[in-house]
């Protein structure tokens, strides 16, 4: 069985996916506060969890569609016992192999790309999955420059892809993207690395 749905899916049955959402929540939803969203837009969370995050964008005015996918099925099943809104959508898929039709303004990745390794085909696919000028923003805690996040994979006893900041943007940037990147810190947070390092969020630009 594939490790990292067998991992969320025991994730999901004791609770941890409302773990994750408070301890990601400060710095996505202060990222997020950055974003404009002035115009219509459609929106794709890819390793949406119980999808706390799409419930918070399908509240946005301007927000037509907001869709999550995730590996795992329990994951998915919270997710839509949660559902807010008509505009919500959950899928029980990996990115690389969800088929859809149609393509996004934006595209949202929190702590789930590195667990695809390597990682350049499913960033290949998400570029395909946006529209022109559409934008992918990845937030992840597990770069090499935070070492207190690098032992994650040895921890967890599966393979994680480690990239660096700088190896993080040059891989986005070789997909065609634009790519900016930027952190969040957590200044009040008692865990020491998100007060110096917080999640790095590398913002690409179709």
């Amino acid at each position: 069985m594939d490790k990292v749905r067998e991992t969320f899916d025991e994730w999901a049955n004791i609770g941890r996916s409302e773990l994750m959402e408070k301890e990601h929540s400060r710095s996505v939803l202060k990222f997020l506060k950055t974003i404009p969203f002035e115009n219509t837009f459609s929106f794709l969370d890819i390793g949406c969890g119980n999808g706390w995050v799409v419930r918070k964008i399908a509240q946005l005015q301007n927000c037509k569609k907001a869709i999550g996918i995730d590996k795992s099925k329990f994951m998915i099943a919270k997710a839509n016992s949660k559902k807010k809104s008509s505009k919500e959508a959950y899928f029980n898929s990996s990115v690389e192999t969800w088929k859809f039709r149609g393509k996004f303004d934006y595209v949202f990745s929190m702590e789930s790309l590195y667990y695809i390794y390597p990682m350049e085909g499913a960033l290949k696919k998400i570029y395909q999955l946006l529209k022109p000028d559409g934008k992918f923003f990845c937030g992840t805690d597990y770069y090499s420059n935070n070492r207190a996040t690098a032992k994650w994979s040895k921890k967890m006893k599966m393979p994680l892809d480690l990239r660096s900041k700088r190896e993080w943007k040059k891989m986005f940037d070789d997909v065609g993207f634009k790519t900016k990147t930027r952190q969040v810190k957590d200044p009040s947070n008692r865990k020491k690395w998100k007060r110096e390092f917080g999640t790095l969020f590398i913002i690409g630009t179709k």
